[in-house]
């Protein structure tokens, strides 16, 4: 048996729902990355990279286009994420990764290059069926969870905006598609999110007192 049929064979059943190694490990390394990144370690990236090489498999596994093609997303960016935090990891006072809130100019880029992408991915999905069974919703996955890492490599609050917005449809679509394990995860990235924008939050306010305090003076 080969590496890629040992990641797509049944690890166990629970609930009435197969669960794949690959969808079971990929996801928790991408859990792992997730709670890597709340914290604002470097070592985000690297985890992110492992759990999209993992889940390319599990996406292929049941016929998701969009879902491989956004694990190769998260490969490239993860990449390109880790070189940005390496650059800007002094930019903090304590050391650490400096966060704040987009502008309006980048607010307007991450939106509209979000519903761009996702019309032009969601077309292209359209016009060849083959490549996903759930078109629009994949799509959407595919495009926000590029539009989320972007965000998170520029230390943006809204990173976990975008990653709510993005579970939001990600956590019915895994169920539908057989992958239950990622359903699951999904719905433990629903608190990690919740928990993460709210420290990013209060660390983005931190970060800019003294700026507004040395304005006033």
């Amino acid at each position: 048996m080969s590496a890629f049929d040992w990641l797509n064979s049944e690890a166990f059943t629970a609930f009435g729902q197969h669960i794949l190694w690959s969808d079971m490990i990929g996801n928790t390394v991408g859990l792992i990355a997730l709670a890597l990144g709340w914290r604002r370690s470097i070592w985000t990236w690297p985890a992110q990279l492992l759990s999209g090489l993992i889940l390319v498999a599990a996406y292929a596994s049941v016929h998701l286009s969009g879902g491989v093609g956004k694990q190769l997303l998260v490969i490239g960016v993860a990449l390109w994420g880790w070189r940005q935090w390496q650059r800007g990891k002094q930019q903090a006072q304590d050391g650490t990764i400096a966060v704040r809130f987009a502008t309006w100019r980048e607010r307007g880029m991450l939106l509209g290059g979000a519903a761009l992408g996702t019309l032009a991915v969601g077309g292209l999905f359209t016009l060849y069926p083959s490549l996903s069974w759930s078109p629009w919703a994949d799509a959407y996955i595919f495009v926000g969870t590029l539009a989320a890492m972007v965000a998170q490599a520029r230390g943006l609050v809204e990173f976990w905006f975008a990653w709510l917005l993005v579970d939001l449809v990600g956590v019915p679509l895994a169920f539908t598609s057989g992958l239950a394990f990622s359903g699951f995860v999904y719905v433990i990235y629903l608190g990690l999110v919740l928990w993460g924008m709210r420290d990013w939050w209060i660390r983005s306010r931190r970060t800019t007192a003294p700026r507004l305090e040395g304005a006033t003076v």
